[in-house]
């Protein structure tokens, strides 16, 4: 079961990485003006919709690079069938979900930073598999582990983000 578990999250990890390098490159000095402030909220800038599709590629590539060196144990697909495309669907994925959350909590007058449970722990989720879907489609029962054990990776994620100063909530 647990070997079962890590391969689900080294499968996702390409979405679970681009959906903190918003957070994690917040102190680039470029693209920081917001995608569309009033519909979206300031916080969802050009920096964040691009650097997560290119660190979802950058991770998949890492996984890609892994798999032909032969660390294959943990490969939930075979890397070497897919193009750096499967690592821009899920980092696409990743941040497409969080902005339709937001577009969806602004709607229902949330403001930003306010917690949407548990929509802000599985937007990315969402978003990511339903992209990443065009590309391969992995079994239900990974789907269901990402569906549950992502909310709890993404509140002890957000607990350590507020530990070392990158965010302002503990959860």
């Amino acid at each position: 079961m647990l070997f079962f578990i890590i391969q689900a999250l080294y499968y996702f990890l390409p979405a679970y990485v681009a959906n903190m390098a918003p957070v994690l490159f917040k102190r680039i000095p470029f693209g920081g003006k917001p995608v569309q402030q009033k519909l979206l909220g300031a916080h969802k800038t050009w920096r964040g919709l691009i650097i997560a599709p290119v660190m979802g590629m950058l991770i998949f590539w890492l996984q890609k690079l892994a798999y032909k060196s032969g660390f294959q144990e943990v490969a939930l697909i075979d890397y070497s069938d897919f193009s750096l495309l499967f690592g821009f669907l899920l980092g696409s994925g990743a941040i497409l979900g969080d902005l339709v959350k937001s577009f969806f909590k602004r709607r229902r007058g949330i403001k930003a930073g306010q917690s949407w449970k548990p929509w802000d722990q599985l937007d990315f989720v969402f978003g990511a598999l339903a992209l990443s879907f065009f590309v391969y489609v992995p079994p239900a029962e990974v789907v269901l582990a990402l569906l549950v054990l992502s909310p709890v990776l993404h509140l002890a994620g957000s607990y350590i983000g507020f530990q070392v100063k990158l965010k302002k909530e503990k959860f």
